[in-house]
């Protein structure tokens, strides 16, 4: 009895279909186990790609950022030399003269007296030479204000680079001033004042038919 049992669980471990089952087994383990390593596979490289795609768009944003002042460059560069000729045709005067013209202009509308009143011309530049005025200026105050509005107001680009109160008696105000205006260098050239620094009146000479 004992040995048929012994044969029959050889048998039965023999047999192929006890295999199968040992290997279908086997496979599905092995199968599991790949599944479940590439799925922790897959999240690692989903996650790195989430990573590398975040920090493209960064990138992306950046330079976005950087070129947007270059976009429409060219026209902004177009418009820019349009308003420089536009300003040198209306604003820069044609000559020494018309500088000096004008200011008479404004002193005798303005109702103030210029006195002192001397030019000078600074270094040559590449566009445009400073064409500075010195002068001492007296009237009421109102009066003066007037021409200092007017100065600043006027077509001809006119700077006020200081003031100084120099008196007062009554009604009367007197102060100092300095003004600058440019002329083209050859227009500069044509005037005939000197090519000095304009940071004085020590080098600085009267206008034509005006002083004291």
């Amino acid at each position: 009895m004992s040995n048929e049992r012994t044969s029959v669980w050889r048998e039965r471990l023999t047999s192929m279909l006890t295999w199968h089952y040992v290997g279908f087994a086997i496979l599905l383990a092995v199968t599991v186990t790949l599944a479940v390593r590439l799925g922790l596979d897959w999240t690692a490289i989903d996650s790195r790609a989430s990573e590398v795609l975040a920090g493209k768009q960064v990138e992306l944003r950046a330079l976005d950022h950087q070129t947007t002042p270059l976009r429409g460059l060219d026209k902004r560069v177009e418009k820019s030399r349009a308003q420089m000729q536009t300003f040198f045709e209306k604003r820069v005067p044609p000559n020494y003269s018309s500088i000096s013209n004008r200011i008479g202009e404004i002193e005798v509308a303005s109702n103030v007296r210029l006195t002192r009143v001397q030019y000078t011309q600074g270094v040559p530049g590449s566009d445009l030479t400073e064409i500075s005025m010195d002068a001492s200026i007296t009237g009421e105050y109102p009066a003066i204000m007037r021409f200092i509005n007017s100065l600043e107001r006027d077509p001809i680009f006119f700077v006020i680079r200081a003031m100084n109160l120099t008196g007062q008696q009554g009604g009367q105000v007197s102060l100092r001033m300095r003004v600058s205006t440019w002329l083209r260098p050859a227009d500069a050239e044509a005037s005939g004042l000197p090519s000095t620094p304009s940071t004085g009146a020590s080098s600085a000479q009267p206008a034509p038919g005006e002083g004291e």
